[in-house]
């Protein structure tokens, strides 16, 4: 992809003598480091997965960013790297423990112990009109997540989501649970741009979308 489709603070870096995504920070996951910068990994990324693969994904720097399944932080820490205040929610309590010390190094990153199933839990924290929702959710129903925490996000914001079939019905063929979770997000999103991260991330589709 062109330098240019990549959001201010992310670039690519020679690193471990391998030219790759990174950004400015400290290293949370054992990443690669040089100079400041730490390897942004696509194999353990959704989102750096769609930026390899070229997605629109509408973010340019300092964004406002509400990421839902932040896990232990392994991508959330690279998104406020380069984003603006960046919430950061995630229900289960082992992997929020190192999401609080990927935030304690972070100033921009808000670590939430909440369910990104119940917005109504954080929407008292969570400003509106953010400008991005990040969602990388391991449940049934993603879409239908995406869709109930679509109040935050502004008129011109971007839904930038991984769509994990095995999480939805392990035995469905993945091309069928992909049309059933577009065919949900529909109902709130413009769909923008879709395409299998199967590169990176087996059975995943990414999708850029926009509220209607």
């Amino acid at each position: 992809m062109s330098e240019s489709a990549l959001p201010n603070g992310v670039e690519r870096r020679e690193i471990d003598g391998e030219r790759r995504l990174a950004t400015r920070g400290e290293p949370v996951y054992g990443e690669p480091t040089a100079d400041g910068w730490r390897a942004w990994d696509p194999e353990r990324s959704k989102l750096g997965g769609m930026l390899e693969l070229g997605f629109e994904t509408g973010l340019s720097g300092g964004e406002t960013v509400l990421y839902l399944g932040a896990a232990s932080g392994t991508t959330v820490s690279h998104v406020a790297d380069f984003a603006g205040p960046t919430y950061a929610v995630e229900f289960a309590p082992r992997p929020a423990r190192d999401l609080l010390g990927a935030a304690e190094i972070r100033d921009r990153l808000f670590p939430l112990l909440k369910d990104a199933r119940k917005p109504e839990t954080y929407a008292h924290v969570v400003e509106s009109n953010v400008d991005a929702i990040v969602q990388d959710v391991a449940t049934r129903g993603q879409a239908e997540v995406a869709v109930r925490n679509a109040r935050f996000l502004a008129d011109d914001g971007r839904l930038l989501l991984a769509i994990k079939a095995r999480s939805e019905d392990v035995t469905a063929d993945p091309e069928t649970v992909f049309e059933g979770a577009l065919d949900r997000l529909r109902e709130a999103y413009e769909i923008l741009e879709t395409r299998r991260l199967d590169r990176f991330h087996e059975d995943h589709l990414g999708v850029v979308a926009t509220p209607r």
